[in-house]
């Protein structure tokens, strides 16, 4: 069984910590600091004591303390109007698939969903995260404490791969769910019906989420290499298979993901969706540090 360390490692966390995570768009939830709040004031949540230094506010000074020990402490808050970031971690049957380089997909989503929970609660953001298959299966709330990122590394941590994917379903019932709007961050294939999740999206973006997708691909998926005979199996419904030969069926596979990407991508860029392909076999922290660095620049 994968534990916290397995997901999150020592060297990931180094090649991270300079980089942050900007939304796009001014929306609810944006902090005044490095992310810019539509509030012009907002309510504050204490988290932790720090001894006084020269160039304080006295005013945040707490004097009770100070009465017990005769030490100056600092109150210090977290901003609840920092951004609120929720990461849809898809765990259906699709992302079971362990290729031909023996990289299972799912691994590498809960890999990725860790670095980026990590790094948003590294600058104080409050993060939640969401599992589904057919349909919801976990809804963690956005929390900035840092003992929160422990409940959500140990939740990606116990999720393993259902089976059917609704993901369409899953967008359109978690529109209803979040209440303020924020940073919807989805970690999936993202293989679905494309109307009805470029539909349900819509639904997302007009309730004023920014949304940016991490679409995950096995190198096999986008390249079909299978020389011989094979049995093909669906991830998703174990009683359905194939005994194809591939030589016979690859030019019409490609030709259907082909139409399948297009109208993903041109659905994804008509509502300003961000889309991130990313590759199983390359680092996901290498690809992220890539991505980060040029939305920065922006």
């Amino acid at each position: 069984m994968a534990s916290i360390t397995d997901i999150l490692h020592p060297e990931d966390i180094t090649s991270l910590q300079h980089l942050q995570l900007f939304a796009r768009t001014v929306v609810e939830g944006f902090t005044t600091g490095l992310h810019a709040s539509p509030h012009k004031g907002f309510s504050v949540e204490f988290r932790q004591h720090r001894p006084y230094v020269q160039g304080d506010e006295i005013k945040r000074l707490d004097w009770k303390i100070f009465g017990r020990s005769d030490r100056f402490y600092i109150r210090e808050y977290d901003e609840e109007t920092n951004l609120r970031a929720t990461i849809v971690l898809d765990a259906s049957g699709s992302m079971d698939y362990r290729g031909t380089k023996g990289i299972h997909k799912f691994d590498y989503a809960r890999k990725l969903s860790a670095a980026i929970a990590y790094l948003l609660m590294s600058q104080q953001d409050a993060v939640g995260l969401v599992t589904f298959d057919s349909k919801l299966r976990e809804f963690i709330p956005n929390r900035t404490r840092i003992t929160h990122l422990h409940h959500l590394l140990d939740a990606m941590v116990k999720t393993h791969p259902g089976k059917e994917t609704g993901l369409a379903n899953v967008i359109e019932s978690l529109a209803m769910r979040l209440k303020r709007r924020g940073l919807v961050i989805l970690i999936s294939d993202l293989f679905d019906d494309a109307t009805a999740l470029l539909r349900a999206i819509g639904v997302l973006r007009r309730k004023g989420h920014e949304i940016l997708v991490f679409q995950l691909w096995d190198r096999d998926e986008i390249e079909f290499p299978f020389g011989n005979w094979s049995r093909f199996e669906n991830l998703e419904n174990d009683e359905d298979f194939l005994l194809l030969d591939p030589a016979v069926v690859r030019q019409r596979y490609m030709a259907v993901l082909e139409d399948w990407r297009k109208q993903m991508n041109e659905g994804l860029r008509k509502h300003e969706v961000d889309v991130v392909p990313m590759i199983t076999d390359e680092p996901h922290t290498e690809a992220l540090r890539k991505y980060l660095a040029l939305r920065m620049r922006r």
